[in-house]
């Protein structure tokens, strides 16, 4: 099957899956049933060709296969005569079965709020986002995220008979009003954000980033942004992952190594990324008040505005870090805000205010502000404190990649030690 018609399908596959989830409701059949569709589709349009209406299709042969599915099990006899009931014979022959006007709609925001359900732990929403809606299999999950296949299957069992017995209708939550519907797409967004971010850089193994990940990521972002075309934070989180993910071509070296965004060669970023990112945030911002994506997006644009790191505008991006700080308080965006207070103030204001973070629980532990005190102490020519603090930070970090570099950090940094 070529690409483009195996793109069709993954395009396709949430859309279908909604459609059958809103009419039958029963979330682990419907997916099944469209899995069988799916693969139908992969043997037979090569041959056959791509049916004039490729989601009727679908639907069509996923409705059938779900009806197939509910017969041949007795023990469900009461559900196969609800469900007989409610589809026409002739809706199950039909080769377009949702062409008709007004129902041919897109299910795939609905979906992905089903996904996220408060019932299920942000790895099980993540899994089941991946496996649903991006189309991934249970392998190429597990995979990713480094982890057995059978876990990575069970996880997605549970997630599911949650969703199923939380009776949650496919549809925007109506119930707690604005509020409630803000609230599951922000669960939405961080989803995406989370997906995005482990496959940019891994939290274990031996590679630094996951490629096919981020592309996953990006690739539901645009969709949500079809979805909702004047959401600013979701417009701002799909510009945050193009300009940080047109950084990746720079951030290995030929060995894999890490190259830190200071040493990176610009020239190798992708400016096709850049400029949609730039060009997307830049037409978002002025709408309206700006969220915590729309911010860290705007971030990453004077950074890849700058031709080289000595250009960079600090102290706009110290500025951006304060609003930040201010909207979205969390010591992860203080820690950034500490190498931006570096660059502009120096780095010892820098470890003043990375003093007020070491008593933080949630980041004693984190490499990231052994990695940061150590950078700083390096700026201040304190070069055996910086070695001890890059070692701190290797020893907590579970990246291999990111383990070498702050290994090698020390090692330049005071040799005779090592």
């Amino acid at each position: 099957m070529d690409r483009s018609a195996e793109d069709l399908l993954r395009e396709l596959a949430p859309q279908v899956l909604g459609a059958l989830v809103r009419r039958y409701g029963v979330f682990d059949a419907c997916e099944d049933a469209v899995q069988e569709a799916l693969l139908a589709a992969a043997l037979q349009w090569p041959a056959e060709g791509t049916p004039d209406n490729p989601r009727g299709w679908l639907v069509t042969v996923a409705s059938r296969k779900l009806v197939d599915q509910v017969r041949s099990e007795q023990a469900r006899r009461r559900r196969e005569d609800r469900m007989a009931l409610g589809t026409p014979q002739a809706e199950l022959l039909s080769h377009a079965a949702d062409a008709e006007p007004g129902t041919d709609r897109d299910d795939s925001l609905e979906l992905l709020l089903l996904c996220c359900h408060p019932a299920l732990s942000d790895p099980s929403r993540i899994a089941l986002t991946l496996r649903a809606v991006g189309g991934l299999t249970t392998a190429q999950i597990a995979a990713a995220f480094l982890v057995p296949e059978a876990t990575m299957a069970q996880r997605i069992s549970r997630a599911k008979q949650t969703v199923k017995a939380s009776g949650t209708p496919l549809r925007m939550p109506e119930s707690a009003g604005q509020a409630g519907q803000a609230e599951r797409l922000d669960a939405v967004l961080h989803v995406l954000y989370l997906i995005f971010n482990e496959g940019y850089t891994t939290t274990g193994g031996a590679d630094l980033t996951v490629p096919a990940l981020s592309a996953e990521a990006i690739r539901l972002t645009r969709l949500l942004h079809r979805l909702l075309p004047d959401d600013g934070e979701v417009a701002g989180l799909l510009a945050l992952m193009l300009l940080t993910d047109a950084r990746r071509p720079a951030r290995t070296g030929p060995g894999g190594d890490l190259v830190p965004l200071a040493e990176q060669d610009r020239g190798q970023w992708d400016r096709r990324l850049v400029t949609e990112g730039i060009d997307l945030i830049s037409r978002t911002l002025p709408r309206g008040q700006a969220g915590p994506y729309q911010l860290q997006a705007a971030i990453a644009a004077v950074h890849a505005e700058a031709e080289h790191v000595d250009a960079t505008d600090w102290p706009q991006i110290l500025v951006l870090y304060g609003l930040l700080e201010r909207i979205a308080p969390n010591p992860m965006v203080t820690l950034n805000r500490v190498v931006a207070v570096a660059m502009v103030r120096g780095p010892a204001a820098g470890l003043d205010l990375l003093a007020t973070l070491e008593s933080d629980r949630r980041l004693a532990r984190h490499h990231r502000l052994h990695a940061t005190r150590a950078h700083l102490l390096e700026l201040l020519g304190e070069h055996a404190a910086a070695a001890d603090a890059y070692r701190d930070a290797a020893r907590h970090t579970t990246s291999a990649p990111e383990r070498r570099h702050l290994t090698s950090r020390a090692a330049r940094l005071v040799p005779e030690r090592n």
